[in-house]
């Protein structure tokens, strides 16, 4: 067995902040983890050298790491600090993938590139763990720790051992270890990782461990729901919390997620119609929010905004853009980036650099690097080099890097309109050396959960 290296010992304890007494303790059993070292009293007579008791903090970081350490491969490192994904996100089947597994076939999704013995390890030292915290130091869990140990379940799609720990934690006499918020969370975990369904399961099984659903669950399943493109499920739920004296009604959040949804998969259809219907469903459920008496937030155009841009609805999006103004709502650069991408798309590149300039005058936002570069590469497209080049120093100048693309994109039209040293050298090595920077500092953390660390 290797020893950790240094870089992965210092990032151990990193998600949340510990007394500094409790990190080398948190420290001493996650090594212990990763070198699977079995829980026994021998190293329990270990830790209890350390003179440092056990806290709901520290066993919940313990619990905390062991996804991060276990159940993240190595290619999300760079791309993503959470289990969050991408859409479109598509209904996983476990026994499918477990096969595919099995066979040698890639697995993609939320499991893609996972090292099925680091996941099982990491499952199995956690219940090894949540146990033997208990018996040997007599810690008494509470909510938070089990709702912790829960999440790692979940994360590593060990379902049945999850519904089982879930039954007897509830029948404890000691009580309230699985509550609403518990089973929510749990939800939420499964929703991100692809098992809607379960999730739903979940929802439904709030009765069994003696929860009622409030607007956050409900929420929370709406969302899960619809990230898999499960409309129809989706509105049914509220519709439901929409009848008269229920006891959770739907809130602002409730119809944002509905409008978000329905704006952003509107385009993940070739169907034109299937196109127009989810637009017409996200403005409907606008104007039932309106008519409720909800106040949209910055969020809710945003979506809306998004949406009619992308969906050549440029009207309704510049009607929705006054109206936002008129009611006190301030737009912000997520707002204007979208008329940007828009007008940069259509060829309209006076309008995008009006709207540019607008959110500055207007100190609606700082434009980023997002903001600038459709503008760049729609100026390169329609042959205006020199903008393009203006641009593109004005970026710069704010601070910020462009993409590699872009930057070469404008060398290259610079170069076939035979202006070459229109950029000048000071500019390309201040550049270039911040695309390299931000390569070194993706590839930073790499090593993380590469193979060479030893389980």
């Amino acid at each position: 067995m290797q020893a950790l290296s240094p870089f992965a010992q210092k990032e151990m304890v990193s998600s949340k902040p510990l007394y500094r007494s409790n990190i080398s303790l948190v420290n001493q059993v996650l090594a212990a983890i990763i070198q699977n070292r079995p829980f026994d009293s021998q190293l329990a007579a270990t830790a209890l050298n350390s003179n440092q008791p056990w806290s709901v903090d520290t066993v919940s970081e313990v619990l905390r790491s062991i996804p991060r350490f276990f159940f993240q491969s190595t290619r999300s490192i760079g791309r993503q600090r959470n289990f969050r994904h991408r859409a479109p996100l598509k209904q996983r089947n476990l026994r499918e993938e477990s096969n595919k597994l099995h066979n040698g076939v890639l697995v993609l999704g939320p499991a893609a590139y996972r090292d099925p013995l680091k996941v099982k390890l990491g499952l199995d030292k956690a219940m090894e763990f949540y146990y033997w915290v208990e018996i040997h130091f007599g810690f008494i869990h509470n909510e938070m720790t089990c709702r912790e140990m829960a999440r790692v379940l979940a994360r590593g799609n060990r379902l049945k051992a999850l519904w089982e720990f879930l039954k007897e934690m509830a029948q404890r006499e000691s009580g309230g270890l699985v509550t609403t918020a518990t089973v929510t969370c749990l939800m939420k975990v499964l929703g991100e990782e692809g098992l809607v369904n379960e999730a739903l399961a979940a929802f439904y099984r709030m009765k069994q461990f003696h929860c009622k659903p409030d607007v956050y669950a409900y929420n929370t399943i709406i969302y899960a729901l619809c990230r898999v493109g499960n409309f129809k499920k989706a509105k049914f739920l509220l519709e439901q919390m929409e009848l008269p004296g229920f006891r959770c009604q739907p809130d602002a959040f409730t119809y944002t997620i509905m409008i978000s949804s329905y704006c952003k998969h509107s385009m993940q259809t070739g169907c034109r119609k299937a196109i127009r219907r989810r637009m017409w469903e996200a403005n409907h459920l606008f104007r039932i929010m309106l008519f409720k008496g909800f106040v949209p937030d910055v969020v809710t155009y945003n979506c809306l905004i998004d949406g009619c841009c992308k969906t050549n609805r440029i009207e309704r999006a510049l009607e929705l853009f006054d109206d936002m103004n008129k009611k006190g709502c301030l737009p912000n650069r997520v707002t204007y980036n979208s008329f940007i991408r828009y007008y940069s798309a259509v060829n309209e590149i006076d309008k995008a650099v009006e709207m540019l300039q607008k959110m500055e005058k207007m100190d609606h936002g700082i434009p980023t690097l997002s903001s600038y570069t459709p503008i760049i590469h729609a100026l390169c497209e329609a042959g205006r080099v020199l903008e393009a080049r203006d641009i593109l120093v004005e970026l710069v100048d704010r601070g910020s890097v462009p993409r590699e693309y872009t930057y070469k994109l404008v060398c290259n039209m610079l170069n076939l309109a035979g202006k070459t040293d229109f950029l000048g050298d000071e500019l390309c090595k201040r550049i270039e050396e911040g695309i390299d920077n931000r390569c070194r500092l993706v590839m930073k953390v790499k090593p993380i959960l590469s193979g060479k660390t030893a389980i």
